[in-house]
């Protein structure tokens, strides 16, 4: 991680509508930036209220400052290179060289002050996500505040009044700046967490954003029009394999804190565990109306916290349970061939294009091991390897790895399960128990010199139309 230090240079810095001077541009702290696809440590605090910080899947703590009592932090709005997963990156729009940007963490009661510096191609706004404040600090352009201009700096100032789970995303230009990755996470940790209804304190406390692009195989920017037909389902800018594992002390007390900015509901669900959602974007949910699942829908624009303990040791799967949703890029154009041998016409395309190759006349799971030739820049469409072969999966899927003896903050990727003795599904190699077919109700042959049925019999459902009141048969 590193700072940008003169990123002010003939900049104007405003407060509010009131232009701020230009020996008070000295004032302003540095923006800490990353270009790091990989998931950092927890931030502590060096100063303030101290809290158990978050931990953000594949992104990082925006670094703060103390100033007279204000926690002080400064967002830059730029064009960005976001690595979606190894072998793919796209342009993309975010904050301090990273879509999402950095996480911002606060302590309920704290006096913020965000500096946001606009570096993009046109003008943007950021509006806090679920924040009670002044209306004048809310962010949406033209109806709070001017938008801010290319190469402008605007203040805003607010209490972080409440705890929970937040975000914050442009509110201008807002279609165009979101499908291009401008959004963040924020959490506002309470300032007595045994005194808050509803929040229980976490050994492991994850966040993340679920996002969606459209990018064509061989290019880099997305289509910012696509409504609903997106090719890259996302966790924090990321698509399967290059979504970090979440890793967890046997026996840890774990939350995830999830946010949806892309354009449909998501139904996040987790294998070998039953969780309670704790937590939304309006507050922690009394402990009375929870009830344990393994799947949550988090629709557009909400906050989910969900809360579990790992007692069970393993790689546990942890996706979005649309299942086009944990596929990559490529899928969509590709015709059902379930049951078609076309290997014939193959042979006489193989003559014209040598590297073209059969897909999906036995369902798509061929497509996990191929090794075919891919467009610049894309994906497969399944990828992933296990310890067992292919995982066939892409786009929002990863794992919760609960592993015993790990350090509090040791977040490293254990490796794969090392499987207790019989504890892994196995081949059946004993006597076949295929079932024999079950007699039916006639049968099909007559013996013409008997006149009893002979050979096989099938079912005959006899279905007489009703006349007046009569009923069916």
């Amino acid at each position: 991680m590193t700072s940008r230090r003169q990123f002010l240079a003939g900049t104007g810095v405003l407060f509010g509508a009131a232009a701020v001077s230009k020996a008070a541009m000295g004032a302003v702290p540095e923006a800490a930036t990353t270009t790091s696809p990989l998931m950092a440590p927890p931030l502590y605090p060096g100063a303030g209220r101290p809290y158990r910080p978050v931990v953000t899947l594949n992104g990082w703590t925006l670094p703060f400052r103390m100033k007279n009592g204000w926690k002080e932090f400064h967002l830059i709005a730029e064009p960005v290179i976001r690595e979606i997963a190894p072998g793919m990156k796209a342009r993309l729009w975010g904050y301090n060289g990273q879509s999402p940007g950095p996480t911002i963490e606060v302590v309920e009661g704290d006096k913020v002050r965000l500096f946001v510096t606009n570096k993009l191609p046109e003008h943007t706004t950021i509006h806090w996500h679920g924040q009670r404040l002044p209306n004048g600090m809310d962010g949406v352009g033209g109806l709070n505040q001017p938008q801010i201009k290319p190469g402008q700096t605007f203040v805003y100032e607010f209490e972080a009044r409440r705890p929970g789970t937040f975000m914050y995303h442009p509110h201008a230009d807002e279609m165009t700046q979101m499908a291009m990755g401008m959004m963040g996470f924020w959490v506002t940790h309470p300032k007595n967490p045994g005194a808050t209804p509803g929040y229980r304190e976490a050994d492991r406390d994850f966040c993340f954003l679920l996002n969606a692009y459209d990018v064509e195989p061989g290019s880099a920017v997305p289509k910012v029009n696509t409504m609903l037909d997106f090719n890259l389902w996302t966790w924090n800018s990321r698509a399967f394999p290059g979504i970090d594992s979440l890793v967890v002390g046997l026996n840890d007390r774990v939350r995830i804190r999830i946010g949806n900015l892309t354009m449909t509901n998501h139904p996040i669900h987790l294998h070998g565990h039953e969780f309670v959602v704790a937590g939304t974007d309006g507050g922690w949910t009394p402990p009375g109306s929870r009830w344990p699942e393994v799947t949550t829908d988090v629709a557009v624009g909400q906050m989910r916290a969900i809360e579990f303990d790992a007692t069970e040791p393993g790689d546990w799967a942890f996706h979005c349970h649309k299942s086009h949703h944990t596929m990559n890029a490529m899928g969509h154009d590709v015709p059902t061939m379930i049951g078609v041998d076309h290997r014939g016409v193959v042979n006489q395309i193989n003559k014209l294009i040598p590297d073209y190759m059969v897909m999906g006349e036995r369902g798509m799971a061929d497509m996990g091991e191929m090794e075919m030739p891919l467009p610049d820049n894309t994906l497969p469409m399944m990828t992933g390897q296990g310890q067992f072969g292919p995982i066939e999966m892409g786009g929002m899927f990863t794992t919760v790895k609960v592993r015993e003896g790990l350090k509090r903050d040791d977040y490293k990727d254990p490796g794969p399960y090392k499987f207790p003795k019989a504890t892994v599904a196995y081949e059946w190699t004993g006597a076949s128990m295929n079932p024999e077919r079950a007699p039916t109700s006639r049968m099909t042959d007559i013996d013409p010199a008997t006149g009893k049925g002979i050979g096989r019999r099938e079912v005959i459902l006899d279905v007489k139309k009703p006349s007046g009141h009569g009923s069916h048969h």
